[in-house]
This record gives C-alpha cells, structure tokens and sequence, in this order.
C-alpha cells in the first residue's frame, strides 16, 4: 500500500468483509480514532465513507478529526445492497462536523445527481468529478493514485 509505507500511514482493520456488521465497525473506527496520538485525517472508499459518516454522527471524538477523504460512497439503497448490507440500510445524511471532500464517477450518475454527489450535498462536502470509474484508484493501487494524494494534501491544508 504506497501510501501507508510511503506516508506512514495507519490501516484501520475491519471486521469481517463479507458481512460488514455497521456496529462492529463504527466500534473500531472509535478505537483507532481514540488509539492515535494525534489528529487524525481518514481516508475511506467504498462503504467506508458510509462508516465515516455513521460514526461522525454518534461519536463525541469528532473534535480529533482534521479532515476526511471518501472515496465512491456506495448508493445504498439499491435493493441488492439493501439486503446484502441490512445494518447499513439507514443512510447517514447529516452534515460532516470536519472538512471533507467526496470524489465520485461520472458513469454512475443515472439522470440526475449521482450517489456520490448526493452524499456530498449531505454531508456538505465539495464532490469531485473523477471522470470514469476506471480512473479510480485507491491508495493500495500500484502508483498510489497521485490525484487523490494531491487532493488529500489539498485537504490537510489548514
């Protein structure tokens, strides 16, 4: 993962993958949020923007938060989704209480806004067109996705 071992960077290990439970999850988003030293700045994709959310909403550590980037958020309301992720059906929609911005695919835009920039307008946050969903990388692909690092430094700029 080039960004952890270049930026030294901390992976928040999740429980189980295939049945991502949101209560387990939001319990250890709070444990490594309380275990770090200092602030701290999270960089989610995927339904993880979704567990950033739902913690920011329950937390009282939010204060230790700098800035958070989110990456794809998944609409999950699709039926498919709904019923592989029923813990996670109760979409947080309350604004984020630290800057942060949320980067989507055009492609996934089917006649009106996209779910991506309907999380950003949620959680008041700027969204960022990253054109098609190829053009999407996470911070473990190969070259480490320079444009969301760029838009990372971006965001850590006080």
């Amino acid at each position: 993962m080039p960004w952890v071992l270049d930026r030294g960077f901390t992976v928040v290990e999740q429980h189980d993958w295939l049945r991502p439970l949101r209560g387990d999850w939001l319990m250890r988003l709070e444990e490594a949020v309380l275990e770090a030293p200092e602030e701290v700045v999270l960089v989610a994709h995927g339904l993880g923007c979704h567990l950033v959310a739902a913690w920011a909403a329950h937390s009282q550590q939010t204060a230790r938060v700098r800035a958070a980037l989110l990456v794809s958020p998944p609409h999950l309301q699709t039926p498919a989704l709904k019923q592989a992720l029923p813990s996670w059906s109760s979409v947080v929609r309350q604004r984020l209480p630290f800057k942060a911005v949320v980067v989507g695919c055009e492609e996934f835009a089917q006649g009106g806004l996209s779910s991506a920039q309907e999380r950003a307008l949620d959680w008041g946050a700027p969204w960022v067109n990253a054109g098609l969903a190829a053009h999407i990388q996470t911070p473990s692909t190969p070259g480490g996705w320079p444009q969301g690092l760029a838009l990372l430094n971006e965001l850590m700029k006080d």
